[in-house]
């Protein structure tokens, strides 16, 4: 037991104690604002995912960690440095300090908008965890700082752990009052436009559908797509703003519209989707359209291409006799097209491909456009049009940064053009896409030039053109052959050569993703109905072939929830309408080993 110390001796010690603190005051008060610190990163260590930040190329993983059970990493590709990013709320005039622990070349730890000197530390080569540090101070007027790390062009992959901004805490302030005037206005099949009243101080609104929060947006109206026709929801809003969200709006029903149909009341609940070379011959030989075997549902006419990239003029030239020495005459194609329309198949015709680049630059191009394929679909008599814009066709301009409202000139006109032609030819008319990864699911992760442009303005480009027709597309069947990794909806890259890929892939389509990372801006699902899974015939017609085996696994895992391998789906889809492949002639030069899976598997 410890005695106790004389009562002079504790006064003494007291009185010295004060003494040193008063000839010291300032560091008595430095360490009072210290204990005031506080940790403003919010998931640093990456423990709960991306939450919090905005990353252009980023990823968790689960090692290399330096603690916890997660860390970042990211990938600079091409104009992109792989920048993560948070905005933090600060206290005006006061200091910060910043750090982080990083491994790989070149990586930066950094604030800007600071309001005084924007900071950064970095390093040019870290093999192991290396810790980074840096300072700054507020300026007299400044309430939010974003904190960021980023590689370099060419270095690879970095990591990123426990990063921490440490100081004063900004002001929280008081979460926004309720929106007022909720009101539903145009409706779809798809679609409810919605309006509200601006709330002073709100930053931004979150839009509640049948109580589950589905985006959020900064202005005071939206329009909610990606809805199943017929159907009644619920609508509530809430205001945003950085101390919190406000209670809800009162609640607006709004009932969408009849559907189109997905193509017609006559196409199959699971239908098989080919390319027939009609235009030219390869390695794979010719195929007579009578010749086709009554399994494939849709044959997609390859191809019509244009007279010059941006004249719009379409034309389709049946392959010659020299070429093609076994092709039938014209009269015979035409009736053999009508005998499959007999019975209920679809011929369409599908425009660009590989070498038929089509840039609808102007207005004049656009009508051109309209009526070449007009006169194409008249003169055999077909079923509607397939996009397969590749290469060159689509791209963006550095201004065009919301797949909703395009500005680009290609794009806009050839939206205006398929509208124009589906209103032409009515309800029954059928309308296929066959976009590359590139074009669509890498938007997710890319969109145009991007943010700080450098990006590759094609990334993304199709995504617009889907959109706006959603409504009146039967189906879009992504090309998931010939494509790099892509990242998917569980921030891992995916690559071709197995179920897994087009699992994720079409797994983003039925889902909806967010484009080029912004929450803002979520590219909504399409209908199971709309979706076909493009894959190639064999190993001769593309890469990325998989085995019979593996098409059956994707299958099962989008239809059944079975057979899933490591990634796991958002949703069960038996309504997904079936497969595309390149190509119907491929195909028959395996002995038809793709046709006869989908038979297998759908009955």
């Amino acid at each position: 037991m410890e005695r106790s110390r004389p009562r002079a001796r504790r006064t003494l010690v007291t009185l010295l104690t004060a003494a040193a603190l008063a000839a010291s005051g300032t560091t008595a008060l430095s360490s009072a604002a210290r204990a005031a610190d506080a940790d403003l990163a919010r998931n640093g260590g990456f423990e709960t995912g991306l939450d919090g930040w905005t990353c252009t190329a980023g990823a968790t993983v689960t090692s290399p960690v330096r603690s916890g059970t997660a860390a970042l990493k990211a990938t600079p590709a091409g104009a992109d440095h792989a920048r993560c990013a948070q905005t933090v709320t600060v206290k005006p005039d006061s200091p910060y300090t910043l750090t982080g622990h990083v491994r790989g070349a070149y990586v930066y730890l950094g604030a800007s908008g600071t309001g005084t000197t924007d900071v950064s530390a970095w390093t040019q080569s870290a093999p192991d965890w290396q810790r980074l540090t840096t300072t700054f101070r507020t300026g007299p007027t400044t309430t939010k700082v974003t904190i960021y790390t980023h590689g370099w062009y060419g270095t690879g992959a970095y990591h990123a752990d426990d990063i921490s901004l440490t100081g004063p805490g900004g002001e929280a302030g008081q979460p926004p009052a309720v929106p007022g005037g909720l009101t539903a206005g145009s409706v779809t099949s798809s679609s409810v436009d919605l309006s509200w009243s601006p709330v002073p101080g709100a930053t931004g609104y979150a839009v509640y559908r049948d109580g589950a929060r589905f985006r959020t947006v900064t202005g005071t109206s939206t329009t909610l797509t990606g809805l199943s026709p017929s159907t009644a929801y619920a609508f509530q809003v809430a205001a945003v703003n950085d101390a919190g969200e406000s209670a809800r709006s009162a609640t607006v029903t709004a009932t969408t519209a009849e559907g189109p149909g997905g193509g017609g009341p006559d196409l199959p609940a699971h239908a098989l989707v080919g390319y027939l070379h009609a235009s030219f011959a390869n390695g794979s030989g010719y195929t007579r359209m009578a010749d086709v075997p009554d399994s494939w549902d849709v044959i997609d006419l390859a191809f019509g291409e244009p007279t010059s990239v941006t004249s719009g003029d379409i034309r389709f030239e049946r392959c010659p006799v020299a070429e093609c020495p076994n092709v039938e005459s014209d009269a015979e194609f035409k009736a053999a097209i009508k005998a499959k329309q007999a019975a209920g198949k679809k011929v369409l015709i599908s425009i660009g491909g590989q070498n038929g680049q089509v840039r609808l630059t102007t207005a004049g191009a656009r009508d051109t456009f309209v009526s070449s394929v007009s006169k194409i679909i008249d003169e055999y008599g077909l079923d509607g049009l397939d996009i397969d814009f590749e290469g060159h066709s689509l791209s963006l301009d550095a201004d065009d940064t919301d797949f909703r409202n395009p500005r680009t000139p290609v794009i806009v006109h050839l939206i205006s053009a398929l509208k124009t032609l589906k209103a032409r030819y009515g309800d029954d008319f059928v309308l296929t896409m066959a976009p590359e990864t590139f074009f669509v699911q890498l938007g997710h992760q890319y969109y145009g030039t991007g943010k700080w442009g450098g990006q590759d303005p094609r990334a993304g480009a199709y995504l617009p053109v889907i959109h706006a027709l959603r409504d009146d597309l039967t189906l879009l069947h992504v090309q998931d052959y010939n494509s790099g990794p892509i990242m998917g909806l569980d921030n891992q890259y995916h690559s071709m050569g197995g179920a897994d890929f087009h699992i994720a892939m079409t797994d983003m389509l039925l889902t909806g993703f967010p484009v080029a990372g912004d929450a803002g801006q979520v590219f909504p699902p399409l209908r199971p109905d709309q979706v076909a899974i493009g894959m190639p015939a064999s190993t001769n017609a593309g890469n990325g072939h998989v085995s019979p085996a593996e098409v059956t696994k994707a299958l099962n895992c989008l239809t059944k929830k079975t057979d899933c391998g490591s990634y796991a789906t958002h949703g069960t889809w038996p309504a997904l309408r079936g497969l595309m492949t390149w190509s119907i002639n491929w195909d028959r030069y395996a002995n038809w080993e793709f046709q006869k899976n989908f038979d297998a598997y759908f009955g």
